[in-house]
């Protein structure tokens, strides 16, 4: 399948997936483009889609990028699910050794150029792992931001030039842990204690009652994504 069919064909599934299941997005992703990985940050979405990926094909690839910055309960929400699903989570890594970064870059490159510290332990290590496959499926919501309000189920990524489904695109937070409740799902209990979205320690703090659910993402800063979506 040439880019030119690719694209057509996405155009004609992401207007034909609008009112289809996450299931039925998942099945056909997988099916359509057998060398498919989906990027698991263990938030809420990703470990509703997780369990999806598991009914539906146990050998696709789950990956997560492990910034070495995460909460202690982000890893042991990693273990818990890894047990649970009898599978191996790929960890992809920065090049840079959190040493390695504060030699070159400074102390707290998170405080000084949190940008900068999100291509290097996010976007380079994503660039990496996903020119491996063809497609990726993201835990991407329209209403988690307004960056996010134009994602289709499926669209082409051209930041980093391969498919990519998202197929709780339209689902609201009240139906991602509708289904976490229905089906006794693994979470974060970080998402207990007023973290909605669950980033790196160092750019993630709590959300009090009004706030927006990102306002919690490198407060203080304009900045509201780490790169990997836009």
């Amino acid at each position: 399948m040439n880019l030119i069919e690719k694209e057509n064909l996405i155009r004609q599934k992401a207007e034909e997936f609008e009112n289809a299941s996450a299931e039925t997005v998942i099945a056909w992703a997988i099916e359509t483009f057998p060398n498919i990985t989906f990027a698991c940050s263990f938030g809420a979405e990703d470990v509703v889609l997780v369990d999806m990926i598991q009914k539906i094909s146990p050998s696709t690839d789950i990956f997560y990028l492990d910034t070495d910055f995460h909460f202690k309960e982000t890893y042991e929400t990693r273990d818990r699910m890894a047990a649970k699903y009898n599978l191996k989570f790929v960890e992809v890594k920065s090049k840079l050794t959190p040493e390695e970064q504060a030699a070159e870059h400074g102390e707290e490159l998170w405080k000084s150029d949190p940008t900068a510290c999100c291509n290097l332990r996010k976007v380079e290590p994503l660039t990496r792992i996903l020119s491996q496959y063809e497609a990726w499926i993201t835990g991407i919501r329209r209403d988690q931001a307004p960056t996010r309000a134009n994602a289709k189920k499926v669209e082409y990524d051209t930041k980093f030039g391969l498919v990519k489904f998202n197929p709780i695109a339209a689902w609201t937070s009240e139906e991602v842990w509708a289904y976490i409740k229905a089906n006794d799902i693994i979470y974060n209990p970080l998402h207990d204690q007023n973290y909605p979205s669950i980033g790196c320690e160092h750019c993630t703090k709590q959300v009090m009652p009004g706030e927006d659910p990102r306002a919690g993402r490198w407060a203080g800063n304009e900045k509201t994504e780490c790169g990997l979506h836009k």
